[in-house]
């Protein structure tokens, strides 16, 4: 029998569990608790450092067996405290092997034979592994890093493959020091093109997107899925407008990607568009502009407006009709202009009866 279970609950197993599925039950555990998947739950932070000293104990068979005779405050102070005045005293460990019938913990511990700690024996207090080390470490061989760098990967000082010193802590079971963490690294952000028509533009519309992303279960295995989006197009939306969806990416270090779509306008064999203006070119013939014309336009939304010149019409002209372009989309209810602009289309050449008679009437 145990003599607590408390490392054993915090992974979820049982006191007789194997060392795979202690193994395991720390990946699903670290996976669910990592910091950087969960930044709105400050608590994320303190979990997963439990979960990776419960781990750290439990996986080591040496510090496994003492921790289930024990206990782990035993293990958190080096072994019980020395007798006042290194005295012999009573000795509850007088049935086992070692110094004066105190158990050899001193390849545990890190310590030695001294002259000041009891029979024989030096006590020194266990420190815990940084948990980022601990999440490096176990992940290292799962294939998890090949997409999910955690900071332990880039080699950063402190880190399992950086140059600096490894980091140690008490931890939360025993003492209220929290372990140094990494600055967390920004989720990085998708940019995607969006083109729409410039009547959904002009109307407004949902786009529904399937993309793919990538994320790791409990496992932390490697999986694909499908999502779909409903990207809300407002009504006068223009080009290089960005609609953001937050976490809807792969799954990364420090999160899940942000997924960024840039509208583009596709063009239009009618307008064109400047701002919140619609242009419509109106071609004509030099007699029609010199002597005058009719036409019928017909606005974006399907109005009809009839044109007439009976005079002379200007090359580069143009009439402005207002309100009858683009939905404003900061100020809902209004619209820009609705502009028409005359091309007059000149011959290529002239005969020399054309041009006398040109000359004759201008």
């Amino acid at each position: 029998m145990v003599k607590e279970t408390k490392l054993y609950d915090t992974l979820s197993v049982s006191p007789t569990a194997t060392q795979d599925e202690i193994k395991k039950a720390y990946r699903k555990a670290a996976l669910k608790w990592h910091p950087d998947k969960n930044k709105d739950k400050p608590e994320a932070a303190e979990k997963f450092k439990e979960c990776s000293q419960a781990y750290e104990i439990l996986s080591d068979p040496e510090k496994r067996k003492t921790y289930d005779q024990f206990g782990l405050e035993f293990i958190l102070r080096g072994g019980p405290p020395p007798p006042p005045d290194g005295g012999a005293g009573p000795n509850p460990f007088a049935s086992a092997g070692g110094a004066g019938g105190m158990p050899d913990f001193s390849s545990f511990f890190g310590g030695g034979p001294s002259g000041g700690g009891g029979p024989g024996f030096s006590y020194s207090k266990f420190s815990f592994r940084d948990p980022n080390d601990v999440f490096t470490n176990t992940f290292r061989d799962s294939g998890i890093f090949d997409d999910f760098i955690f900071n332990a990967t880039r080699g950063s000082p402190g880190s399992a493959t950086g140059g600096g010193p490894r980091r140690t802590t008490r931890g939360s079971f025993g003492e209220s020091a929290r372990s140094a963490r990494q600055p967390t690294p920004e989720v990085t952000t998708v940019e995607r093109p969006l083109p729409l028509a410039l009547e959904d533009l002009f109307n407004g519309v949902t786009k529904k997107m399937k993309i793919k992303r990538k994320t790791f279960d409990e496992t932390g295995k490697r999986i694909t899925s499908d999502t779909l989006l409903e990207v809300p197009i407002k009504p006068g939306l223009k080009k290089g407008s960005k609609i953001r969806f937050k976490g809807v990416g792969d799954q990364e270090e420090g999160g899940q990607q942000d997924l960024v779509f840039i509208v583009e306008e596709k063009p239009h064999p009618l307008y064109t568009r400047d701002g919140d203006d619609l242009i419509q070119t109106v071609d004509l013939e030099l007699k029609e502009a010199l002597t005058g014309w009719k036409r019928t336009v017909t606005t974006i939304d399907g109005k009809n407006i009839p044109l007439e010149k009976s005079g002379p019409t200007q090359p580069g002209s143009s009439d402005v009709y207002p309100s009858l372009g683009m939905p404003i989309s900061k100020k809902p209810g209004q619209r820009g202009n609705f502009i028409i602009k005359y091309n007059v289309k000149f011959p290529i050449s002239l005969t020399p009866t054309q041009k006398q008679k040109l000359r004759e009437i201008l």
